[in-house]
């Protein structure tokens, strides 16, 4: 995926950094990693000294975190936790990263609802949501939607349908959530590979 995956990684880890710190000043901060997977942003972030925790539904994903996190000697918690029912206690985290468009992946409106209020409870008053996600508007606009499914040969040389669901939350959504402050930042803006919405819990 990336001609030299530490060097990418480092570049992700500054530019949400960068983010991070426009949003709410210096660091460190308590940073809940959502959909960590492998570590991408984890581990990085770390290393510019947050205290980051990592959660993914995949235990396997949140092995390769923990090992890799050994290896570089970083402290780096990780716990398997589903994003519709993260087990934190409200208010735990300064923010909440849910990068490589992990939240369209829920398959219903309802899911995506019940995730975007689960990271807004772990986020303290204040505190700010950095998710990153393809550009759905724009893709709606230049593609034709179509609902035929895809259609490719498995390894085994049988066919194999399939079809993909994304839920792209439009900005209606994450205010119905109780996010405020909703800000887009281009990749050539921020330096991350995809769109970043900044998003904010409202302080009370």
């Amino acid at each position: 995926m990336y001609a030299d995956w530490d060097a990418s990684t480092a570049r992700q880890g500054r530019a949400l950094d960068a983010l991070l710190t426009a949003g709410l000043g210096p660091g460190p901060h308590a940073v809940l990693d959502s959909a960590c997977g492998i570590r991408t942003q984890a581990l990085d972030l770390a290393a510019l000294g947050h205290r980051v925790t990592g959660a993914d539904l995949s235990p396997v994903s949140v092995t390769r975190a923990a090992r890799e996190a050994g290896r570089r000697a970083l402290a780096l918690p990780v716990v398997t936790a589903d994003m519709r029912a993260l087990p934190f206690e409200d208010a735990a985290f300064d923010a909440v990263v849910c990068a490589d468009n992990a939240l369209p992946h829920l398959l219903t409106a309802e899911e995506v609802h019940t995730a975007l209020a689960e990271t807004l409870r772990v986020l303290r008053p204040g505190g700010l949501l950095l998710l990153s996600t393809r550009p759905y508007d724009e893709l709606r606009r230049t593609r034709p939607r179509s609902e035929a499914p895809h259609v490719r040969e498995g390894a085994d040389g049988r066919t194999v349908t399939f079809q993909l669901w994304h839920w792209h939350p439009d900005g209606e959504r994450y205010r119905q959530a109780g996010f405020r402050d909703t800000r887009w930042y281009a990749p050539q803006d921020s330096g991350f590979h995809q769109p970043v919405l900044a998003a904010r819990r409202p302080a009370p």
